[in-house]
């Protein structure tokens, strides 16, 4: 019965002894509820060095085994890290307290936290039903653990050995805490007793608590005394309340108002006993998915030397962990800033300044996990801020140097000339392709999109800024680069004024876009020492003259370039940019009248069908297995904005009307030519669909109209023609997207009368004996000294056999073409002849059953004679024919 008198040092404690004694449940230690008054006073007590540092481990390790506990990966991850980070601070402790041996409870908990891992990953079921953060948790803890581990094998071996051994003489205190908080843990785990210590435990704090927790309570506040010992009181009156809500019937209902507070009050008694627990070792309470607040690490201490060699060094630092595997590069990025305000603060030069300048601007540019997504506006934002502020740092510096040349050996920060290592153009290249990619991962219709492009204002102005700096600084080969970025931001882009200098309305000396474009693609083809660099500067060069109708010069620099020949052996990027060029000088053409050059111009992108792919405007569908998805991402990365794209309808109706210009005159004098051949098989192609129609209606579309104004002109009605490829719906698809509309329009209306009258002699001079020059310049409304033209030049290329009188001003037949029954007798001809030529090739194989037959040698050769008989006495007959026909 002396246990009854155990924790009584007052006579109030000893009053309320016997209610204790009789309310405590069974397997709880009174030293479980006991409470220091003097808690708060142990707090201020001054520590060595090693307690300090041992206390650290000893939280974190308690930690650990709370979230091994629970079983949260994530944050026992975040705490493995922060144990590890805690260790290498108390290195020095170490060496000093106990001669460079590692704790045993260290080990301990090393050893622990490997049978807890591999437990844990051996339990593939488990594993599956983790969640995403713990199971990459685990993960990345396993590999890190084993990584740390390799330096402590022999410790932990040693460990291993003998497990059960107690730990020195700093930790017995740490071992008590253990035990005890198992036996809590123990004791929660009990069915019968895990409501009622909850309920026992939590008026303690309440009691110790503001008024407002009090007033949340049941009626169980009125089961201690009011006295000074309220400590023990309530405890005592706690655990009668819980007896007696197990073991008596209620008899009342709650209301609706009691019930909610007690749901409300028992998160809070839990939390009151698992904060009465942390003096035990137990548990914590650990929020879910949350990681421990790791310390910010301090650039330098209170009485560190700043100089250049000290930044530089911690430079080093932080960008030693650039690219690592859980590196925050959040974090890094705000260390270098603040690195930079200390080398601003200290004024330690302008070499330092920049050299950390570019590091921030490497960092953000790596904050981009993915190569091929943009970068957020934020992020986007920043970059460009930081780039100019290093160009002008440059700018304003002219003795420094920065550039790929400085190695590290020979940089100098300190002393003249100063030298930093470093490429400007490197970062001004991965600004361009990162405002590509934003322009890209935009909607192209949209206003992001817009807005997106008003930041090339900005980038081309880094871009001058950059190029002002390489001009005075710079090799030759860096300033090549910075021309032909200027020059990317420049070919596609259409300036009214240089277009008014090609029409001769302004001087050729005033400064337009043509004349800088001059500059910089002849700079480049004097100095540049590679391929790439100038084949791009050329086909950039004739994109810019084709763009403002300089035809010839721009069809001159194509042909003296000779890119025909070796652009299939270029980069893709190149070959995309070669075929945009070769489209726009077909345009060009087109705009001037060359119809043939236009059409072979335009022809090998639009024979294939795939101008879109050609020109990296999309992508077409595909079937199955005939693009990979890793060959669908690298083609998608290849296309260009949109706001340098060519209308592709554009493209395939100045195509088309190229083909029919030159493919209806053509077929009209070859309409009985059984060796004809096709110019364009995109424009038969039409054609047969067309014809394929039982029911042909009014044309709606552009390849319709088309196809119409082609038979409106096989059949000689050059009015009908104009009207179909002239029209408002027409302009509006097509002909009002060319800059000056209204001259592409009276080209085309006077191409369609002169080939329209060409297809009309080619068709019917059979027919006529002579012909007036007069009556046809009134039925095509042409000039006459255009009809004379004409007709002259098709007299000297023999298209018609035809003289011409000039007193009368007619057009003389010769009738010297055969008729269309002569034709189609000819025709019979060669394909008898063909079959002829074919049999007789049978023959001469011998098949293997008549080989070694007596007199077959004789036969065939008397037969092959006879054939022979017949095929000159034809040829003798078609030489009649002709000779008849001339007489």
């Amino acid at each position: 019965m002396t246990s009854r008198f155990f924790m009584s040092d007052s006579e109030s404690e000893s009053e309320s002894s016997e209610e204790e004694i009789i309310n405590e449940p069974t397997g709880i230690s009174a030293a479980a509820f006991a409470f220091s008054e003097d808690e708060e006073d142990t707090k201020r007590i001054v520590r060595s060095a090693k307690e300090k540092r041992y206390e650290e481990l000893k939280n974190i390790i308690k930690n650990i085994k709370n979230y091994k506990k629970n079983k949260d990966m994530s944050s026992l991850l975040s705490s493995f890290e922060d144990l590890c980070r805690a260790y290498a601070k108390a290195l020095p402790v170490v060496q000093k307290e106990e001669g460079g041996k590692t704790p045993r409870f260290y080990i301990r908990c090393l050893a622990e936290l490997d049978d807890f891992i591999q437990s844990v990953w051996e339990d593939k079921t488990g594993r599956k039903n983790m969640s995403k953060n713990n199971a990459k948790g685990l993960t990345t803890l396993r590999q890190k653990y084993r990584k740390y581990a390799k330096d402590y094998e022999g410790d932990m071996a040693v460990f291993r050995e003998n497990p059960d051994a107690p730990d020195s003489d700093a930790e017995v205190d740490r071992d008590d805490q253990d035990d005890e908080s198992e036996d809590d843990n123990n004791l929660m785990d009990s069915a019968p007793f895990k409501k009622e210590a909850s309920v026992t435990k939590a008026p303690k704090k309440f009691v110790k608590g503001s008024d407002d927790e009090d007033d949340d309570d049941d009626d169980s506040i009125d089961w201690g005394p009011d006295s000074d010992d309220e400590t023990s009181s309530s405890d005592g009156g706690g655990g009668m309340f819980t007896l007696r809500e197990k073991f008596l019937k209620k008899t009342t209902d709650r209301d609706d108002d009691d019930i909610k507070k007690k749901k409300k009050r028992l998160p809070r008694e839990n939390k009151a006993k698992d904060e009465d627990s942390d003096d035990d070792g137990g548990w914590e309470t650990v929020k879910k998915g949350s990681s421990m607040p790791m310390e910010k690490p301090k650039m330098f201490g209170k009485d560190d030397e700043i100089n250049i060699n000290s930044v530089h060094k911690k430079l080093n630092e932080i960008m030693a962990a650039r690219g690592k595997k859980g590196t925050d590069r959040k974090e890094q990025i705000e260390l270098l800033h603040e690195l930079l305000n200390v080398a601003r603060d200290n004024a330690l030069g302008h070499a330092i300044l920049v050299k950390v300048q570019f590091s921030i601007i490497m960092s953000v540019y790596d904050y981009n996990p993915s190569v091929s997504d943009p970068m957020k506006v934020e992020f986007w934002e920043k970059v460009l801020i930081k780039i100019d502020e290093l160009l002008d740092m440059l700018v304003a510096n002219p003795d420094l140097a920065i550039g790929e040349h400085v190695t590290e050996e020979t940089e100098s920060l300190e002393k003249p000339p100063l030298l930093v290592r470093g490429c400007v153009l490197t970062i001004v290249d991965r600004m361009d392709e990162e405002f590509i990619k934003l322009l890209k991962a935009c909607d192209a219709h949209s206003n992001e999109y817009i807005v997106s492009l008003r930041d090339e204002i900005r980038v081309c102005a880094i871009i001058d800024k950059l190029l002002k700096y390489e001009e005075e600084h710079g090799m030759p080969a860096d300033i090549c680069r910075v021309y032909l970025r200027k020059i990317e931001h420049l070919y596609y882009k259409y300036e009214p004024r240089a277009a008014k200098q090609t029409l001769g309305e302004l001087p050729v000396t005033d400064d337009t876009s043509l004349a800088e474009m001059d500059r910089l693609c002849k700079y480049i083809y004097v100095r540049d020492n590679t391929d790439r660099l100038r084949t791009r500067a050329v086909l950039c060069h004739i994109y810019h003259m084709s763009l403002h109708d300089k035809w010839y010069e721009a069809r001159d620099l194509m042909l003296m370039a000779h890119l025909q020949e070796t652009i299939h052996h270029s980069d893709l990027p190149t070959q995309i940019l070669y075929n945009r060029t070769m489209v726009q000088l077909g345009l060009c053409a087109f705009r001037h009248g060359n119809i043939k050059e236009a059409h072979n111009a335009l022809l090998d992108i639009q024979s294939g069908g795939r101008a879109k792919e050609l020109l990296a405007q999309g992508l077409l569908p595909q079937r199955q297995h005939e693009r990979t998805t890793e060959q669908e991402k690298q083609e998608k990365q290849r296309q260009i904005p949109f706001h340098q794209h060519i209308n592709l309808e554009m493209l395939e109706c100045v195509y088309l009307v190229s083909a029919m210009l030159i493919e209806i005159p053509y077929m009209a004098a070859h309409e009985f030519d059984a060796r004809r051949r096709m110019i364009s098989k995109s424009f038969h192609h039409q054609l047969k669909n067309s014809e394929r129609q039982s029911l042909v209606g009014p044309p709606e579309s552009m390849r319709e109209h088309v196809v119409a104004a082609s038979k409106a002109m096989r059949n000689g009605n050059w009015k009908q023609c104009r009207n179909l490829l002239l029209n408002d719906k027409m302009n509006a698809k097509v002909w009002d997207l060319f800059h000056e509309a209204d001259r592409v329009r009276k080209m085309l209306g006077g191409k369609i009368q002169e080939e329209s009258l060409r297809t009309y002699l080619f068709t019917y001079s059979h027919v006529y004996d002579s012909i007036s020059l007069i009556k046809l310049s009134e039925m095509f409304e042409l000039p006459h000294s255009t009809v004379h033209a004409i007709i002259s030049k098709m007299i000297i290329n023999e298209e018609i056999m035809a003289s011409l009188d000039e007193p009368t001003s007619c057009l003389v037949m010769h009738r010297t073409e055969p008729s269309s029954l002569q034709s189609l007798s000819l025709q019979l001809a060669d394909k008898l002849y063909n079959l002829v030529e074919n049999n007789e090739r049978v023959l001469d194989q011998k098949p293997f059953f008549t080989r070694g037959m007596q007199g077959g040698g004789y036969r065939d050769r008397r037969e092959k004679g006879n054939w022979g008989d017949r095929r000159g006495g034809r040829d003798r007959d078609n030489q009649n024919i002709h000779r008849r026909d001339r007489d």
